[in-house]
């Protein structure tokens, strides 16, 4: 069985990471979308509110499993028994540093676990999460960028009520 391990911060889960999400999970037999935990961050949804919102999205995938961890994802991969990282590319700016985070999680693992990406979708290669948080806090209409469940929650967030 085919499995890989899609991780990131999904704070909050966009439009283009729901993209990958979907494309990856045609290519694989099951995808762990795993919502990593940086006690170094200060991210807007707590890891629970992250996970619930991903399977929210994801409910129409029968082979996603949600999760999160702290810690390297190398050492939950190596727990899970997976060998396949999953990372979605922008642009040329994320490839450097995917690449260089690549190339450290293979050698750190022993040549255990590899990286494979996927180009978003031309239509969201503008999207970030940190984009999405910071137009939502100047009130700014984010429902191109989200699921309608994900864009209530962040003005929820942020404190005020916005029609979704």
């Amino acid at each position: 069985m085919k499995i890989a391990v899609y991780p990131g911060s999904f704070d909050p889960i966009t439009l283009g990471h729901i993209d990958i999400i979907k494309r990856a999970s045609e290519m694989f037999d099951k995808l762990v979308v795993v919502v990593s935990v940086n006690t170094a961050k200060s991210p807007l949804f707590s890891p629970d509110e992250r996970v619930k919102m991903i399977r929210e999205a994801t409910a129409d995938l029968t082979n996603i499993e949600v999760d999160s961890y702290e810690g390297l994802i190398i050492d939950y991969c190596k727990e899970k028994n997976i060998k396949i990282l999953l990372r979605g590319l922008r642009a040329i700016t994320d490839f450097e540093y995917e690449l260089q985070i690549s190339q450290t999680n293979r050698a750190f693992s022993h040549n255990e676990v590899d990286t494979v990406f996927l180009t978003t979708s031309l239509e969201y290669a503008y999207l970030s999460s940190s984009t999405v948080r910071e137009f939502a806090s100047f009130h700014g209409d984010i429902s191109r960028c989200v699921t309608p469940y994900v864009a209530q929650k962040v003005y929820e967030k942020y404190g005020y009520e916005h029609k979704v």
